[in-house]
Formats: C-alpha cells, structure tokens, sequence
C-alpha cells in the first residue's frame, strides 16, 4: 500500500476550524475576495492578540518591548508559542502558495459583508514595518476599496505587533546607494501613503493588536476610529532616532493629546499604553485581549449594517474643514524628511546613532 504523508493542518493552508472560531475575521464562509477574487484568504486566521515574551524589532533589530530603542542586526521577530497563537510563518506561507493569483506581496485584502478588511502581513519586513513597496500595496488597497461598493475600511495586522514604523535597515540599505535619488523616492512613498489616508472618504477603523510605532502610529490620528487591545502601546521616537515627524504627527499630535504630551512623544520618544492613549483621544475604545477580535468584528459590522451614504457624509461634515490643512502639513513633513536624508550631516547623524546602538548590544 502506498504510504501517506503525514499531514499536519497546514500543508494546503487549513487550519482548524476550532482555533479560526477564535481569530479576528473569520471568513470561512465568505464568498468573494477584493480585487481579483483572492479565493485562498478568505480562511487566513488574522490574530489580533500580543505576545508580552516576544520583543518587538524594527528594521535593523530595534528592541521595542519595554520602549526603549536597543538595536541588534540579525534579530527576527518571535513567534509566541501559546496555544492562542495559530497564525505563524508556515501557515502564511501555505496560504498564499495556494492563491491562484495573488495581487499582494505584503498586505491581504478580504472583502467582507459591507466593508473591506486591510491586514498589514509583511513577508519582506519583520513586525510589519513598513517600506515603500509595502505603503504602495495599501495605497492601492484603498483605492480599490474606495470604489467598490463597501461603507467602510477596517485596517489591522497578522501577528503580535500592529506596526514598528519606517523600515530603518531599508532605509540605510538605500540612502547608502544613492542619497539624493533614494531620500526623493522614500519620502515621496512617505507623502503618498499618508496622503491615501487623507483622502479616504469612507469611515476608517482601526484595530490595533499590539505596538504601535513611528509611522504606524502617526496615521492613527487620520483615520475614523481607533480600537485597541490592552496589549497595544503606542511610540513615536522621531527625534530619538534623528528623525522629523511624519503622518502629520507634528499637527494632530498637538491638537488630540496636547502640546505638552505631544512633544514627550515626539522629542523624547515617550511611550503611551492603551489606558493612556484612550484617556488621551488617540484611541477610543480598549478592550481585553482574549475578546478583542470579537468585541471589534462585533461592533464593525454593526457600523457596515448604516447607510453608506450617511456614514460617507458624516466622516465628509467630521473631516472636510482638516483636508486641505492635513495635506499641506503632509507636504512640509515629507519635504523636511526629504532634505534631512539627501544632506550629509542628517544622514550621518541617522547612520551615527543606528550604529552606537548596534555596538551597544
């Protein structure tokens, strides 16, 4: 008799239904995929819970679990082996072999009853940090879902960190190349990302599963809602890192948590846990992590059941009056980003401190 091979679950991406039940957006029963019918994602189990043993590493190995900046070269993210934990690298892996046709590298995009779900699932990055190709894959995400005929966007993460911000070992791999060409590109992908977000007329959600930093919390204050899990916490080291401010971060900051608090966060890289991000405006509702998937899926579709055309026009009566102010304050942001890299002094201060932290270990 032949001999069969020992299957283990995730051979054909199929994992148990038992543990999907438990993750956010279990689309088992979904039929159509967003753009070219991504059949195969529609059973990707997206956790939205955070790991305490796993530090968090952007880019070049930034040691982010206690908020403090400890860079290393070749750490790469932890998968928490709790028995919570089902989505890992396998699992993704066979997912996406099993796509007849697969449009994103570096997000997935589901389309669901009456809204569009975002997932930032990076294969190039660790901690879903972004670089950008990976801006320009949710640039056009949410151009598609602009036009479809969803009422609002939820935007989450796979895995234990929502977001750690610029990728800074890409960053320094391309503005080593060539300064001036790389530091236009970069902070062009910076302005355009930022700016889809701007622009987006329908309802944002966002669901924020663990930390949040740099970049991946400055777009917080542009979108609609922001709901986070206890687990979440939220850093943005700009000035530790040599860095301006980006996602119009040095406008909304101010304006939501004050000038006082804005600038700890922006100039010394305060961190701010969920409690305090709620108290403060950035977030506007916590929930437990063990039913933070439920509580979010819960009250998301509960929005998508609303007139599309009410909840388009109340986000345009909410937001109209900041577009154009947004906008111009992306532009001042990008375009000092932009001169900091292509000057010799800027990126030698970049390069200066990401190599300190890098003997540090």
């Amino acid at each position: 008799m032949p001999l069969k091979k020992p299957h283990n679950g995730l051979q054909n991406g199929d994992g148990s239904h038992e543990k999907d039940s438990r993750h956010f957006g279990n689309g088992s029963q979904q039929q159509n995929m967003d753009l070219n019918d991504h059949e195969g994602e529609q059973n990707l189990p997206s956790m939205l819970e955070v790991s305490n043993d796993s530090p968090v590493v952007n880019g070049i190995g930034t040691s982010l679990a206690n908020g403090s900046l400890n860079l290393h070269s070749t750490v790469k993210r932890k998968l928490d082996g709790e028995k919570d934990y089902v989505f890992d690298k396998r699992l993704r892996y066979s997912v996406r072999q099993n796509e007849s046709n697969c449009r994103f590298r570096d997000i997935v995009v589901r389309k669901e009853d009456g809204f569009t779900h975002i997932l930032l699932s990076s294969q190039t990055s660790d901690n879903n940090a972004l670089t950008p190709e990976i801006m320009k894959e949710v640039r056009r995400a949410l151009c598609n879902a602009s036009a479809d005929d969803s009422k609002l966007l939820l935007l989450s993460a796979v895995g234990s960190v929502f977001c750690s911000g610029l990728d800074y070992s890409y960053l320094i791999g391309r503005l080593s190349n060539d300064r001036r060409k790389e530091s236009t590109r970069i902070a062009e992908a910076i302005r355009d990302f930022v700016k889809a977000f701007i622009q987006f007329k329908k309802p944002i959600v966002v669901a924020i599963n663990g930390p949040a930093l740099g970049l991946g919390a400055s777009i917080l204050p542009l979108c609609d809602i922001v709901w986070a899990s206890e687990k979440a916490w939220f850093q943005t080291p700009y000035a530790t890192i040599r860095l301006t401010p980006a996602g119009c971060s040095s406008y909304t900051f101010p304006q939501i948590l004050g000038v006082a608090l804005a600038n700890e966060m922006l100039f010394c890289g305060r961190k701010l846990t969920a409690q305090e991000a709620c108290s403060r405006g950035l977030v506007s509702q916590v929930f437990w992590p063990t039913t933070f998937s439920q509580e979010v899926m819960l009250r998301v579709k509960e929005m998508a059941s609303c007139s599309a055309v009410v909840l388009e026009e109340s986000k345009c009566l909410v937001r109209s009056f900041l577009k154009s102010g947004l906008e111009d304050v992306n532009e001042k942001e990008c375009q000092m980003l932009k001169q900091l890299w292509s000057s010799s002094k800027g990126l030698d201060s970049l390069f200066s401190y990401l190599q300190d932290k890098i003997y540090e270990v």
